[in-house]
């Protein structure tokens, strides 16, 4: 809301080149919302505008802006914007931006940092893609259990700057392994020379730096902390991970699980940052496949070329017939996936999920199939057919269809995530389409044989 009322100026003062202006009115402005206003600009214009901006707010700016853009701004930065910059901003930060930019950009802007910002991102860099370790910042303030208050407070206060957060301080014993966390309150209201030890109730919870990302917004969720420890294999302190990350990480997995739901690759960056050649290359493979998907359907259709010759109104109810097969898939499908996604289920509760899935396709399907058999006698009497055998038996073919195919996309879309998760494949690929296209094959064949079952001798 505040960027849509702000552009205007903004715009317009940059269009009169009144910097100084310019410079006041963004002072108290957030930084997503000055990121936001900077992306629209071309990068000529955007670099004059950071210069106008304190350090600190600059980094915060850049941070909060997408890839692409972050890129095309380092190239024309002078060496000093890129120092400040670069100085301004967190460990877990430099490593995301490193991670984005290409071979020659990532050495002038290493060459910029100092030699300890250096050991710090080349030791984060170290740990697999996605892991927490890439996730984590080195900035934290710890404190020792026989330390008095007195003492840690005066070390809180030496460090703050340095901080990443100061809300959560922790206790490590001589081998820095981590021991318990305090919430900065408990210090401020104990005595000042109590002991550390006298806080601590031996009870935290930490996350592996080899866990994946996804692990730490699962773990920020079940436990609502705004900070947690990132420990080694030995329990070694080595980093902490903080809200506003976790929640970008997990901005990021939602997008890419609803983008493969729709079956596509992932895109690597905004998609207002998407050029349309990456764009066509995300999507050209899932549609060729789900072309082919179709192709068979139609080898499938042509098998029934003589019934449909002999029964033409069959093929007026495969579009609705299907689509429900379809339209109930993807119903499990998405139930399945997020459940999964969220822990709520487990690979190994795919029987429970069967069981529950079967029973509500088959309520589902038995409805619609009612659905189904109704709307068709009432078709028939419309079109002014005589009420008789035939009339019932066709519209049992449609009722029992719609109940079969329901219930068989329910299967589908319900256990096709739990069968890819075995394969160590991305349940979120067994997209609505994907769902659809297997059950239209498998559709036709259900229909068709319902169909020869029971008009056999009736119509045919």
């Amino acid at each position: 809301m505040l960027v849509q009322l702000l552009k205007p100026e903004f715009q317009e003062l940059i269009e009169a080149k009144n910097w100084v202006a310019l410079k006041e009115v963004l002072t108290d402005v957030p930084a997503a919302d000055i990121s936001e206003l900077l992306v629209e600009l071309p990068g000529d214009i955007a670099v004059v505008v950071f210069r106008l901006l304190k350090k600190s707010t600059a980094a915060d700016v850049f941070a909060e802006m997408p890839s692409g853009k972050g890129v095309e701004l380092i190239e024309l930065f002078t060496k000093q914007q890129l120092t400040d910059v670069m100085g301004n901003l967190e460990p877990d930060e430099q490593v995301a931006l490193l991670e984005e930019l290409p071979g020659h950009l990532t050495q002038m802007v290493m060459n910029t940092m100092g030699q300890d910002d250096q050991k710090q991102v080349k030791k984060l860099l170290g740990y697999p893609e996605e892991s927490i370790g890439r996730l984590m910042t080195p900035r934290y303030v710890r404190v020792k259990s026989d330390w008095t208050v007195a003492r840690s407070m005066e070390h809180i206060r030496k460090y703050a700057n340095v901080a990443e957060t100061l809300n959560v301080i922790y206790v490590v014993d001589d081998k820095e392994r981590l021991i318990d966390d305090l919430r900065i309150t408990q210090l401020i209201v104990a005595e000042l020379d109590a002991t550390i030890e006298t806080l601590m109730d031996d009870s935290f919870n930490a996350l592996l730096v080899f866990d994946d990302q996804e692990d730490a917004v699962k773990m920020f969720a079940k436990y609502d902390r705004v900070a947690l420890p990132v420990i080694d294999t030995d329990g070694v302190l080595v980093g902490i991970v903080t809200v506003d990350d976790v929640i970008d990480v997990a901005e990021e997995e939602t997008t890419e699980d609803m983008q493969k739901m729709a079956a596509m690759d992932a895109l690597d960056d905004y998609y207002s940052q998407t050029s349309i050649g990456e764009m066509v290359k995300k999507r050209l493979g899932w549609l060729v496949v789900l072309f082919i998907g179709q192709i068979l359907t139609a080898l499938t259709m042509g098998q029934y070329e003589e019934l449909l010759s002999k029964v033409v109104f069959l093929s007026f109810f495969v579009p609705l017939i299907i689509s429900s097969g379809g339209n109930s898939g993807a119903q499990a499908a998405t139930l399945v996936i997020r459940a999964l996604a969220t822990d709520d289920i487990k690979s190994d509760d795919w029987k429970m999920v069967f069981k529950r899935e079967f029973i509500s396709g088959f309520m589902l399907g038995g409805l619609i199939g009612l659905l189904g058999f109704v709307t068709m006698i009432g078709w028939d009497l419309i079109e002014g057919s005589p009420f008789g055998y035939e009339m019932i038996m066709t519209a049992l073919v449609i009722g029992l269809s719609l109940l079969s195919i329901v219930l068989f996309g329910n299967f589908v879309g319900a256990m096709l995530p739990f069968i890819l998760s075995r394969l160590g494949l991305d349940p979120a690929v067994s997209s609505a389409p994907f769902v659809a296209t297997i059950v239209d094959v498998t559709g036709i064949i259900i229909y068709f044989s319902i169909a020869i079952l029971f008009l056999s001798g009736v119509i045919l």
